[in-house]
Order: C-alpha cells, then structure tokens, then sequence
C-alpha cells in the first residue's frame, strides 16, 4: 500500500526536477554574454588629456563602459543583437557605429546611415573609432554682405526698373514711330495706378529729347560743311 503511493509522488518530483533543470539550461545558453572592443582616436591629441570625460554607450544607455588611459574600451555582459556603439565626449565628436553580435559570438561592424538602411559599409573589428572634430553646440551668427543688400526685394524693384529705362533706348531702334508707339501702350498698360507718374509720358520725352538732338547736331553739321564749302 505503502510502496504504491510512493511511485506516482516519486515519478511527480522526478518530471519536476527534469523540467527544471531543461529550463534552467534554456535560460543559461539565452543568455550568453559577449564584450564590445575597440579604440577611439582623436588625431593630435593624446588619449589622457581627453578620456577622462569620455564614455562608451551601447545601445543608448542600456550598456556604458569607460575609457582607459590608452583609449581602448571594453564593454562587458552584452547579448547577441544589433546594437549603436557611441563615443560622447564634451570636446570632441566620434561618429557612431553599429556592432551586429550573432549567437556564436561573431562581430560584425559597421557604418550608421539613417537615409540608406540597406547600404552597408563594413568596418574592422574592435573598433577604431577616430575624433570627426570638436562639436558644434552652437549656431554661427550670419554675417551682413553686399550680396544681401542686392538681393533684396525692394532693391530690385528700384534697381530694375531704372536698368530698363537707361538700356531698352539703346537696345531698341527709338527712331521707329511703330516701335515707339508700341511701347508707349505697353507702358501705359503697366502704369494702371493714376497716382504713379505716367510712364509713356516719360519715354516720349526721353525718346523726343534724343531725336532733337541728333537732329540738331545733324543740322549744325550739314551747316558747317555748307560753309566750309563755300
């Protein structure tokens, strides 16, 4: 009676203790740890002078390691995944990389691109990791240049203008009263506001002046040369 109450309790504690034990050696190969190596590098400077204020952070701040005197840097108890390796530093600005740790334990680095995800660029194992150059914390304050002032707006507007006043005359034949004509109505559609002075007005003048005087100066000549003649 005895012996027949003892057989299924044993086999019970049996089966527990097997469970356990499969579990705990699931748990044990899943959670194997690896380390993340390598080197940062800041070019004419030496290591001491800088590492003291560095840090080394993995994944965001799930894994931080420190900087040795040589700038070497080890990170321990690191499981298998795709994780950001960064180098912080207040003076000097390290370009972040990504470490890929398989299963086994295999490395694999690489370049961080944000706008290609799918290029990759492999880079050597541990890592050697060199300074791009200080931060930059702030905005450079922009300077005044002439090319400002000419590009503004309400320059252009008093600027343009005046260039065609000055060089339409002395690109168009000013001679052709159908040309001058023309223009004179083209003018006087873009002067639509009555309180602007008119603007054909103004051509006319411009164009009549120059008429004058050439014929004037064509006169005084064909009068010298009649004199001379004689």
């Amino acid at each position: 009676m005895a012996a027949s109450v003892l057989l299924p309790a044993v086999a019970v504690w049996s089966l527990f203790f097997l469970l356990c034990g499969a579990d705990m050696e699931l748990t044990s190969s899943g959670s194997e740890r690896f380390k993340v190596e390598g080197r940062a590098v800041v070019p004419g400077v030496r290591a001491q002078d800088w590492v003291s204020g560095g840090r080394v952070l993995v994944d965001g701040e799930e894994h931080v390691g420190f900087l040795r005197t040589d700038g070497s840097f080890v990170v321990h108890d690191v499981p298998s995944g795709s994780y950001v390796v960064e180098v912080i530093s207040p003076a000097h600005r390290f370009e972040p990389v990504r470490v890929d740790i398989t299963s086994k334990g295999k490395m694999r680095a690489r370049y961080v691109n944000h706008i290609k995800t799918t290029e990759v660029l492999r880079l050597p194992y541990p890592l050697q990791m060199k300074s791009s150059g200080p931060p930059s914390y702030f905005i450079k304050r922009e300077t005044w240049g002439w090319t400002d002032f000419l590009m503004n707006p309400m320059v252009m507007m008093m600027v343009l203008p005046l260039l065609i006043f000055v060089l339409l005359p002395k690109v168009v034949n000013t001679s052709d009263p159908e040309m001058r004509r023309e223009m004179e109505q083209s003018m006087n559609m873009l002067n639509s506001n009555p309180e602007l002075p008119d603007v054909s007005e103004f051509m006319t003048r411009l164009f009549t002046s120059k008429s004058s005087s050439k014929s004037s100066s064509g006169s005084k000549s064909g009068k010298s040369g009649v004199g001379k003649r004689r």
